[in-house]
């Protein structure tokens, strides 16, 4: 499987970003999707999740800026980031929990990263 990961940039701040992840291969389902990020000198963290129904998680200090969605007709989900800020700055990383044709499990799978810079 794989997970191709687009939209990042340089944006200014006060900018939106929409980022997208799409899961490719001998795909079964999907169940929760999400997006987490890793600034420089800092670890991973979660930004948001969408399970396959459309529910939805958040880190609580995006909530309200931050939008995530998916298309599960696609395979894709999608970040939606509005009111960017220079902290914002991060690679964000997409996962996906996907069964794949003829495995036994669920597994996790990682996208490469897309990097946002916000700078002015």
């Amino acid at each position: 499987v794989q997970l191709q990961a687009s939209g990042g940039g340089l944006v200014q701040p006060g900018e939106s970003l929409r980022l997208s992840c799409a899961a490719s291969g001998r795909i079964v389902g999907i169940n929760t999707m999400g997006w987490y990020r890793q600034a420089p000198g800092k670890q991973r963290e979660l930004v948001a999740t969408i399970t396959h129904s459309g529910s939805t998680t958040y880190s609580d200090s995006l909530k309200g800026r931050f939008a995530i969605s998916r298309d599960n007709a696609e395979n894709t989900v999608y970040l939606q980031m509005n009111s960017l800020k220079p902290e914002d700055t991060a690679v964000y990383y997409c996962n996906a929990n996907i069964k794949m044709s003829g495995a036994q499990f669920w597994v996790n799978y990682w996208g490469q990263g897309t990097l946002v810079t916000v700078s002015s």
